[in-house]
């Protein structure tokens, strides 16, 4: 009897679960790398904002860490046993998650790749993302400028996010090195340029402590790197502080890639050099929009004229312009950091 009584307060909590996102309208899901990143927590108050005026239920979930395919794996299956009607998804290896997307697809939900294409980029529905290799193309082409001569000789370390290579990692580090007028290889894949510049490449799990890490393993290469790349801003902090302690703080350009408020302000503080800047709560509030009207009539989102992806824009931040280079100042990145 105590065993039946558990069963049916359980099925009655169930049910008025049920009932409550049934009120609620569509699901939608959202599945980050993680949780922590500024970025990934800009796009969750993006997407709930979004849910919450178009009366649909967000879920949300996120991987333990950059880089944790496991955790969303198992997110892409709650949400097709869910029943939600879309899942919007920043996927941390975009190769290996394309057999779950496919699941999810044959089960009838709209995905949609934030920010990070997916490897093919068909694998999902659409992507809405900021034109990554734009992003680095900025970066590089502002490093190269304002170091004017002394480009020839530069020495170049690059913080990536991790060796899985996922594709907004080769796009962001790529773009760069042509900006900078690097011969590429395979543009598909960072590593094997030849130009004696590069000092070197390695990893920082997208964290300020990974780009600690990744600094000093740099500089253990050559200490005399005077060009940094980082995937993005808290990578960027953690080179810095690599660099300060030893002194050299102040004679290293650094350039990333994302925009955010914390971002935009260490380049006010000359921390960072130039950034280029995203918008992440645009990509999910779009998403969120993409995914109420797939649930309403079927219809998929277009792509932007001459792209497979709908661009949600780019900027380049920085108070030193260079000539040739678009750019904006870091007053106008802090009244539009990640909106």
């Amino acid at each position: 009897m105590r065993n039946l009584l558990k069963l049916t307060a359980s099925a009655t909590v169930l049910t008025m679960a049920a009932a409550s996102a049934q009120a609620a309208g569509e699901t939608v899901c959202l599945i980050t790398k993680t949780d922590t990143n500024p970025f990934f927590v800009k796009m969750k108050e993006g997407a709930t904002a979004k849910a919450e005026e178009l009366g649909m239920t967000l879920k949300a979930f996120a991987g333990k860490f950059d880089g944790d395919h496991e955790t969303q794996v198992q997110a892409i299956e709650t949400c097709i046993l869910d029943g939600a009607k879309g899942i919007l998804l920043t996927a941390s290896d975009t190769s290996s998650i394309g057999s779950a997307v496919g699941q999810a697809r044959d089960a009838g939900l709209l995905v949609i790749a934030l920010d990070t294409p997916l490897d093919p980029a068909n694998t999902a529905d659409a992507t809405f993302a900021t034109d990554n290799y734009r992003a680095g193309l900025l970066i590089g082409q502002w490093a190269k400028g304002q170091m004017g001569d002394a480009a020839a000789d530069a020495k170049i370390g690059l913080l990536n996010i991790n060796i899985s290579q996922p594709t907004v990692g080769v796009l962001r580090n790529q773009g760069f090195l042509e900006g900078f007028g690097v011969d590429l290889g395979d543009a598909g894949k960072w590593g094997d340029e030849t130009d004696a510049r590069i000092v070197g490449h390695d990893v920082s799990d997208g964290s300020e402590e990974g780009g600690r890490k990744g600094m000093e393993n740099l500089l253990a290469t050559d200490p005399e790197i005077n060009v940094v790349y980082t995937i993005n801003e808290p990578a960027a902090a953690g080179a810095y502080e690599a660099l300060k302690s030893i002194g050299r703080e102040n004679d290293v350009l650094i350039v990333s890639v994302d925009g955010g408020c914390p971002g935009v302000r260490n380049v006010e503080a000359g921390i960072i050099g130039a950034t280029s800047q995203q918008y992440p709560l645009l990509m999910a509030s779009l998403g969120v929009e993409a995914v109420k009207k797939w649930a309403e009539d079927g219809s998929k989102p277009e792509t932007t004229p001459g792209k497979d992806f709908f661009d949600t824009g780019v900027g380049l931040i920085t108070d030193k312009p260079v000539d040739g280079v678009d750019s904006i100042s870091v007053a106008e990145g802090l009244d539009l950091c990640w909106g």
